[in-house]
């Protein structure tokens, strides 16, 4: 099993005798993991590691940077990449309006009654 395993005699015999119970250093990593998880959390998947670094060093934790990305990745977080607002709705124009003849009651006793629609805005790529 030893070999199959490629690891050594001594550490598969440690890793027994600790009962399975996480090392220190594993215990140590998963509550920061779960600290920088809700600081990624709280900034609604914004923050990326370096402003999480700034939001733990606000309440007194204070994580190198490394860490930080090193957990990041490790639990697949990606911060969310600022788009630029692009005003998409021209309401003062002089163009006729069609006038609203369902005002927001869509309810209908059989099928094919009252139909409603919705202009959706798509993004280009280059823009």
């Amino acid at each position: 099993m030893v070999a199959v395993l490629q690891v050594s005699r001594s550490g598969y015999y440690a890793w027994r005798k600790s009962g399975l119970t996480p090392s220190r250093r594993a215990v140590k990593r998963a509550e920061r993991d779960v600290l920088i998880k809700e600081a990624f959390d709280d900034s609604k998947a914004r923050n990326g590691s370096r402003r999480i670094q700034v939001d733990l060093a606000e309440h007194g934790k204070k994580p190198d940077i490394k860490t930080i990305l090193n957990s990041m990745e490790r639990q697949g977080l990606v911060a969310k990449a600022a788009r630029k607002f692009k005003v998409t709705t021209d309401s003062k124009h002089s163009l006729p309006v069609a006038p609203n003849l369902l005002e927001q009651d869509f309810s209908a006793t059989g099928p094919n009654q009252k139909w409603v629609g919705d202009i959706t805005v798509i993004h280009p790529k280059n823009n």
